[in-house]
């Protein structure tokens, strides 16, 4: 491994990546992407899926008595619909 980030292979960078992501550091900044195509384009992939992926996750988590709520629902339907 070298001391010099911008002389670092494209696997140390990769080793070292989610590391550096966790930190919340700016990855984006590491002297390896100044020369490095490759990485840069990994990173961005990862920036891209990153965010997909916190769209998909909803803004608020739903309260805890969600799943009594809709078994409470779903017997009342059964009931009407026996009664019925």
């Amino acid at each position: 491994m070298t001391n010099n980030p911008g002389n670092m292979s494209c696997e140390q960078f990769q080793a070292q990546l989610a590391d550096l992501i966790g930190s919340g550091e700016d990855a984006s900044r590491h002297p390896h992407l100044l020369t490095c195509s490759r990485c840069r384009a990994l990173l961005a992939d990862l920036e891209t899926i990153a965010e997909a992926a916190r769209q998909l996750l909803p803004a608020e988590l739903p309260k805890d008595d969600l799943w009594e709520r809709i078994e409470s629902a779903i017997q009342k339907e059964e009931t009407s619909r026996q009664q019925d």
